[in-house]
């Protein structure tokens, strides 16, 4: 008996680690074209993830993206120009931020 009960807990906690991947959000990078507080929201133009040592955060790629910041972990307010990385959900074909990282403010590579 107590073999079996261990046998179903083993297969529970794999099928849920299996799963974990299907919760992830996902992340998109970009500079801040606009951040609008009263109505939660922030505009980025993105980048592309080609890094290099002349374009540290990728390049542009000329599209900009809208995120609802209304349910976000950030801490201070964005400013137009600085480098974000959005964790997000896309829900209802809205995008909705889970996490707001200023990388211009918070950027380890900088010396």
């Amino acid at each position: 008996m107590k073999t079996r009960t261990i046998l179903i807990v083993a297969s529970i906690a794999l099928a849920l680690c299996l799963h974990a991947p299907a919760w992830s959000a996902d992340v998109s990078q970009g500079k801040c074209v606009s951040y609008d507080d009263a109505n939660k929201t922030v505009i980025i133009e993105e980048y592309d993830v080609n890094i290099s040592k002349e374009n540290p955060h990728g390049k542009p790629t000329g599209k900009q993206v809208t995120f609802s910041l209304a349910s976000a972990l950030m801490g201070g307010a964005p400013k137009p120009g600085d480098m974000l990385r959005i964790a997000y959900e896309e829900k209802g074909g809205k995008k909705e931020a889970v996490r707001l990282m200023n990388i211009t403010r918070t950027d380890i590579m900088k010396k």
